[in-house]
């Protein structure tokens, strides 16, 4: 227990390292990445989290920390949907769904990382790293990825985002 050690949040204490190898780095990576989020979202009001920061892009999710942290949760899901679907799962993907707080947002962040951690609950046994193409999982947009690598994407993901937060609130102190 000497090697446990937490992190606090707005919401709960949670365990930093956990004990199941590659699964248990997996997650903690994408805990810390989302807790990270949280720590930014900290300093969000109400008000900078609905400002629109880029009204040049043509992506619609990346125009305001609203529309990215929608997205952000949304591609979390799907990333786990995606997941189960390959284990033959018949489960619909998520829609997006804009919140209107950053405690909400806070919360749905929350309740996805707790989505991501049932499905090594429900699959404990679940191979991470296959090599057989034929066996990957080919994913909404075209990619081809096994279970490690499609949960090191959604990790990078959070992380980019989360990177993208902070150069948004830059632009809203100026």
């Amino acid at each position: 227990m000497d090697n446990i050690q937490f992190i606090q949040t707005n919401f709960k204490t949670m365990k930093q390292y956990r004990d199941q190898g590659a699964v248990g780095a997996l997650l903690d990576e994408y805990e810390k990445a989302l807790t990270e989020v949280l720590t930014v979202l900290s300093d969000v009001s109400n008000h900078k989290l609905i400002a629109i920061v880029d009204d040049k892009t043509k992506d619609p999710d990346c125009r305001s920390i609203q529309t990215i942290l929608t997205h952000m949760i949304r591609a979390g899901y799907c990333y786990v949907i995606e997941i189960r679907k390959s284990l033959g799962e018949q489960i619909d993907f998520v829609k997006r769904k804009p919140l209107s707080s950053v405690k909400e947002y806070q919360t749905g962040l929350q309740e996805l990382f707790i989505y991501n951690e049932q499905l090594f609950k429900d699959y404990p046994d679940l191979y991470l790293e296959e090599k057989d193409p034929d066996k990957k999982i080919t994913v909404a947009w075209g990619q081809q990825y096994n279970v490690e690598q499609l949960l090191e994407h959604a990790i990078v993901h959070i992380l980019r985002h989360r990177r993208q937060i902070e150069r948004f609130l830059i632009k809203l102190r100026t």
